[in-house]
């Protein structure tokens, strides 16, 4: 009777394993799935692919998987199932690799600490829970407290929620690092695959183990402070606070802080000085990408006070720059959780882009001799490209025509798919929202915040940020901006991105990509599109993109840290916007230059070029799904023939 891969681990492999004393409640689980299965788009529908199952999964303690089994059936020999158990083992961290067809068991041990890499073991041999854990805590370089430390499981609040394989891995990871004894720490995570809830379960464990007692927990944004406190932190409960009014309480031991509450300009407001310098055993920086990388900034001076305390940065995208870095500072990442990974394993929306030049931006424009703007400026005489528009020069015909692609685009698919514009500046946000708002009358008078500006500077947009992005709250639909809502805003439903902002920081970049990478099923989002004016989407070509962080920044023999005439960062580094003061404008191109804006109106026209429409395969490259080539239909609206384009062409300078 020739048996299945089933019948094999019901009659010889689990009885093995629990007769080696693995416990068959509490360690050992089957058909475990640990990927959710890449999303695949087709056109206006998408599917899954297959998940990743592990047929056995076994854990030495609740929190700490050790062991993975892969079964075969009988007509396998022994070692078929190692290369594929070889595989998961590696994503799943997992040290101790089984392959088995029933009839014996092959061993690989990852750790290195064996004298032989492979073994045969009879069913008899298997290991028990208490080799195995012995063997891990040596190749893991751990011992009395610091076992404890690592046997603390996760908070569970009894729903069944646990953490995701990547971020089990994350937390292990960290809090193993932390058992050891090492005091900086870097977690890089794609922008939705659950950091603060990450955060949170690292320093549950560290808490709970009493290995460490007070803990600062800085973030940037007092949203993202709040969102903390109220969501992924609240089981902390009265042992948590949130340093607000510049008040320092003793009492308590999880603390939440904007990093500017505890600074100032003037010594004596700097709260964090009210603490001793040994006060917090702790202290996880949020996206610590915009700013505690940089030598002079209000989070080091914050970080290098508490220097004594264990520090952990966690991003999406660690800053690297000849003059800024989080690896000089916090060492190499203990774990790395890729954009590109998060979509391969179905967990973060894949997205298509739509990439629509405009023929202002590709040749450029000049003014004629004396020209003068709406407002009666000389305006200079040079040629304006993509990288001026909106910043030195406003063509108020370009800003209507990017409207009418978005309007087009949201009408074709979906008017209520909620979208944000990043437009250059502040003053860039007004004007697209006004464009905006006059090409959808009829929404706007379904509800007048259909549209909004949400900016730093403006109150009454601010405070939509919550309901833009509360997925049970239909507005606002669209949200122009600038640098507001680039970072930290969970936008589960967010379908639609627009670039029309020049990006040349990649960090800035994953950011912005970001805030459509959330899934969320019940409200059938399961990929986004990017609309991109600026050619920011080039950055995909960027060898940098989405890889392993590298460290560029390399002091010399008796060099600083950061040359001291280093710029503190631009535009993505600026402190957040939503403390109470306007966010800063766009920084100009050179210190100490004003920026000069000229404004000219319809007169002067603009066309859409080409068209083209891509999406984001498997091998990390974008692929093009569809193209539109608009030139000839632009010359003929302008030109009533080819002799009236020869004769303007031939007459022009």
């Amino acid at each position: 009777m020739k048996l299945s891969e089933r019948d094999v681990c019901t009659k010889f492999i689990t009885p093995a394993v629990v007769a080696a004393g693995w416990d068959l409640q509490t360690q050992i689980r089957e058909e475990v799935s640990f990927t959710k299965g890449r999303i695949v788009v087709r056109g206006k529908l998408h599917s899954r692919g297959k998940a990743k199952r592990a047929d056995y999964i076994l854990y030495a303690r609740p929190n700490l998987p050790i062991a993975l089994i892969e079964a075969k059936d009988q007509s396998h020999s022994v070692g078929d199932g190692m290369q594929q158990a070889l595989n998961y083992a590696e994503t799943l961290d997992i040290p101790f690799v089984f392959s088995s067809n029933g009839k014996a068991f092959l061993l690989h041990d990852r750790t290195g600490t064996s004298s032989k890499v492979e073994t045969t073991l009879e069913l008899t041999d298997f290991p028990s829970p208490a080799d195995l854990w012995a063997r891990y805590c040596t190749w893991k370089g751990l011992s009395g407290d610091a076992i404890t430390t690592v046997e603390t499981p996760y908070y569970d609040d009894g729903s069944g929620r646990t953490p995701r394989y990547y971020q089990a891995n994350a937390i292990n990871r960290a809090v193993e690092a932390v058992a050891r004894g090492q005091q900086r720490i870097l977690l890089v995570m794609a922008t939705g695959t659950g950091k603060t809830y990450t955060a949170f379960q690292i320093i549950y464990r560290l808490w709970k183990s009493k290995i460490k007692k007070r803990i600062l927990f800085l973030a940037d944004r007092n949203i993202l402070v709040d969102q903390t406190r109220t969501n992924d932190f609240k089981p902390f409960g009265p042992a948590m606070t949130k340093i607000e009014k510049r008040q320092a309480n003793k009492a308590y031991e999880i603390y939440l802080s904007l990093y500017q509450a505890v600074t100032g300009n003037e010594e004596e407001k700097n709260i964090y000085k009210q603490f001793s310098p040994d006060f917090f055993d702790l202290i996880v920086v949020d996206e610590c990408h915009r700013g505690s990388a940089a030598e002079d900034s209000a989070w080091r001076e914050i970080l290098d006070y508490f220097s004594s305390a264990t520090q952990i940065g966690m991003t999406a995208t660690p800053k690297e720059t000849k003059d800024v870095s989080n690896i000089h500072y916090f060492g190499p990442p203990v774990y790395t959780y890729s954009l590109k990974q998060g979509i391969e394993d179905g967990f973060l929306a894949p997205y298509k882009v739509v990439r629509i030049d405009i023929d202002k931006d590709l040749e450029g424009w000049r003014p004629t001799k004396g020209q003068v703007d709406k407002h009666g400026n000389l305006i200079e005489d040079r040629i304006y490209n993509q990288k001026d528009f909106d910043r030195n020069l406003v063509l108020e015909a370009r800003t209507d025509l990017v409207a009418q692609k978005i309007t087009e685009y949201l009408r074709a698919t979906d008017p209520y798919a909620k979208t944000i514009v990043f437009c250059e500046d502040i003053d860039h946000a007004e004007r697209m929202r006004q464009a905006l708002v006059n090409l959808n009358p009829d929404l706007v008078k379904e509800n007048r915040k259909y549209i909004m500006r949400i900016t730093g500077d403006e109150q009454e947009g601010k405070a939509e940020l919550d309901n833009f992005i509360d997925p049970e709250s239909r507005y606002p639909v669209i949200a122009t901006t600038s640098k507001l809502m680039t970072t930290g805003v969970d936008a589960q439903t967010c379908k639609l991105v627009v670039l029309d902002q020049r990006i040349q920081s990649m960090t800035e970049f994953k950011q912005i990509i970001g805030r459509g990478t959330r899934i969320n099923e019940d409200y059938d989002k399961y990929w986004f599109t990017i609309m991109d004016f600026k050619k920011a989407t080039e950055l995909f070509a960027d060898k940098d993109f989405d890889g392993e962080p590298v460290q560029i920044y390399q002091p010399g023999p008796g060099e600083p840290p950061v040359p001291p005439d280093a710029p503190e960062g631009s535009g993505d580094d600026q402190p957040g916007d939503d403390t109470g003061t306007p966010y800063p404008p766009l920084p100009p191109d050179e210190p100490g230059e004003k920026r000069i804006k000229y404004v000219l109106d319809k007169g002067v026209p603009v066309y859409v070029v080409a068209e083209r429409v891509q999406y984001y395969g498997p091998d990390g490259k974008l692929i093009t799904e569809s193209l539109k080539d608009y030139t000839r239909k632009a010359v003929r609206k302008e030109y009533a023939s080819l002799d009236a384009f020869l004769r303007k062409w031939s007459n022009a300078e």
